[in-house]
């Protein structure tokens, strides 16, 4: 996790540097700045200083040691109008960071990275491992040259601009981007990328040298030609969970222990067992067997110390499905996660009109799959097949993604070989109650009133078990073109258990530019006046209008 440390001298800062901490956000450091600074450069892995940035540039200076040993350093002046990234934009997190700090102090965060500006993603900003000429390479980006990219697989990595591609340029800057987990630094002139490719099986005797296993890693992964920095795991028999030279061997690699019971490393085909080690720990295998109960094919047999075996792997990539919630409408109203989702993705696919209430977001070079209305099944399964074939897809959908949206029918169909995340969002019934005021405040229902693939029987039913129940409910879909009996047959039902007065309300366009309430009745609203991209609020028998706003008491007894 990472550690934020607040140095601030004045009392405004000291004020917002406390606030921030209240919130989660670091810790407040205490004396002279010029200490607090020197003090915090040696502990924490990022600084947020509520000074100017002259005068951290200054104090910093002399604690520089480079890029990959200094930590974050963000600066927020005084009036905590701005936040600014000063030191390790990408490799510390500072841009993240700052964008962080802005958004719980209500600041604007001035992140003046070039690919952040031009939209492109920073090779040292992906979450991987790198070596070689990032800054020559990026500038490349930056100009337009021809860059060539090269990779054995497909990764899901955000999208690259059109001039990094596969082919090489006969002119140009001769820049590569490499996607390998070989050994070696790279032509000049080249990024290597270390992807997560790599899983380390081992077995080793009872308090074996921390010291041994090390060597032995560095060695089965040298005699294969292999970098140690694209290892994304220690994988071993649960007999082993607590040793401690694996323990230390994870923890100086930076990655998890996986552990198998010894039964299923045992149903492991593996090229060399022993009977030794099956009479000891119940199993034929530790080292190539926990490589291959990791899904892992084995690039490396097993070699052998005194007391450990290792044995190298590889995993093949799994593509990554966002499915993103983009809210009602409005831009504000998206997620800071949604819009990272987008802007981490190379492939979007989505109803055409929501792709282009994001196309903004969308990075240079990000493929688009746009399609029209009424083919959420289509959609998905594109969405899938992209990610299966190894690439990071956002597949798009207004409100929460998975409320009347894709995230259910595309999980419906089977996720099971890529890696799935469902992005939340605001969904239309919370934007429009926040419209009306609270209606939403107690108990409450969403319904939707198409039929189009819920049977009418059904739906009836659920809406006399919330009529019944005394439910607030949030009609979805509540009237098209061609189905306009449902809504008034709706409002029949809710209105034979609750009284003609019941507040009503339609929100039509909730965020949106042409955005409309009506409040009336049961007895009196006007189903005409209700769209596909309306909701409809029926109150509970308890919601009432004060001075304007629509309320369902939360009909607590407060205390004290």
């Amino acid at each position: 996790m990472t550690r934020v440390g607040h140095v601030a001298v004045t009392a405004a800062g000291r004020r917002r540097a406390e606030t921030l901490a209240e919130h989660g956000c670091g810790e407040v450091l205490t004396g002279a700045a010029a200490d607090a600074l020197r003090d915090g450069w040696r502990s924490y892995d990022a600084l947020v200083c509520h000074l100017s940035v002259g005068a951290v540039t200054r104090l910093v200076a002399p604690l520089l040691a480079g890029k990959d040993k200094d930590p974050a350093v963000v600066c927020v002046d005084e009036a905590g109008r701005y936040v600014v990234p000063v030191l390790g934009g990408h490799a510390a997190g500072a841009n993240s960071l700052a964008r962080r700090v802005a958004e719980q102090i209500g600041a604007q965060p001035v992140v003046t990275t070039a690919t952040d500006a031009s939209g492109l993603p920073g090779l040292d900003d992906l979450g991987w491992p790198y070596v070689g000429d990032v800054a020559g390479v990026t500038r490349a980006m930056l100009d337009g040259e021809p860059v060539r990219f090269e990779s054995e697989h497909t990764w899901p990595l955000p999208a690259l601009p059109p001039h990094v591609h596969g082919e090489v340029a006969e002119t140009g800057s001769g820049a590569a981007v490499v996607v390998s987990d070989r050994a070696g630094e790279g032509a000049p002139g080249t990024v290597v990328l270390r992807p997560p490719s790599l899983v380390l099986g081992i077995g080793a005797s009872r308090d074996a040298p921390a010291a041994e296993v090390r060597d032995l890693v560095t060695k089965a992964l040298a005699d294969a030609g292999l970098a140690e920095r694209s290892v994304a795991a220690v994988a071993t028999v649960d007999l082993k969970a607590d040793e401690p030279a694996l323990l230390l061997l994870a923890e100086h690699l930076g990655v998890p222990v996986r552990t198998f019971a010894a039964s299923e490393l045992a149903g492991q085909p593996v090229p060399n067992p022993s009977e030794v080690v099956a009479g000891e720990v119940g199993t034929p295998s530790v080292a190539e067997a926990a490589v291959l109960a990791s899904g892992a094919a084995l690039v490396a047999e097993k070699v052998k110390s005194a007391h450990a075996t290792v044995a190298v792997g590889r995993v093949a990539p799994r593509g990554q499905l966002r499915i993103v919630g983009l809210g009602p409408g409005a831009r504000d109203l998206l997620t800071p996660r949604a819009r990272e989702a987008i802007q981490r993705s190379s492939v979007v696919v989505g109803l055409d009109q929501y792709v282009e209430q994001v196309r903004d977001l969308l990075r240079p070079g990000t493929r688009v799959l746009a399609s029209g209305l009424g083919a959420e099944e289509e959609r998905a399964q594109t969405a899938l097949e992209e990610a299966r074939a190894g690439r990071a897809v956002a597949l798009v959908c207004s409100g929460d993604a998975g409320l009347y949206a894709m995230a259910s029918p595309t999980l419906e169909l089977g996720a099971a070989d890529v890696d799935v995340e469902v992005v939340p969002g605001v969904t239309a019934a919370l934007a429009a109650s926040a419209l009306l005021g609270a209606p939403l405040g107690h108990d409450h229902a969403l319904l939707s009133l198409s039929d189009l693939h819920t049977p009418w029987p059904a739906i009836e039913r659920r809406l006399q078990a919330a009529a019944e129940a005394d439910l607030v409910v949030a009609l979805y879909n509540p009237r098209s073109r061609q189905r306009t009996w449902q809504l008034p047959k709706a409002l029949g039902i809710l209105g034979a258990r609750r009284p003609p007065e019941t507040p009503v309300a339609v929100v039509h366009d909730a965020s949106r530019a042409d955005e409309q309430v009506v409040v009336g009745t049961l007895a009196d609203i006007d189903p005409d006046v209700v769209t596909m991209r309306s909701v409809v609020v029926v109150g509970a028998s308890t919601t009432r209008v004060v001075d304007g706003h629509v309320v369902t008491p939360r009909g607590y007894a407060w205390l004290g």
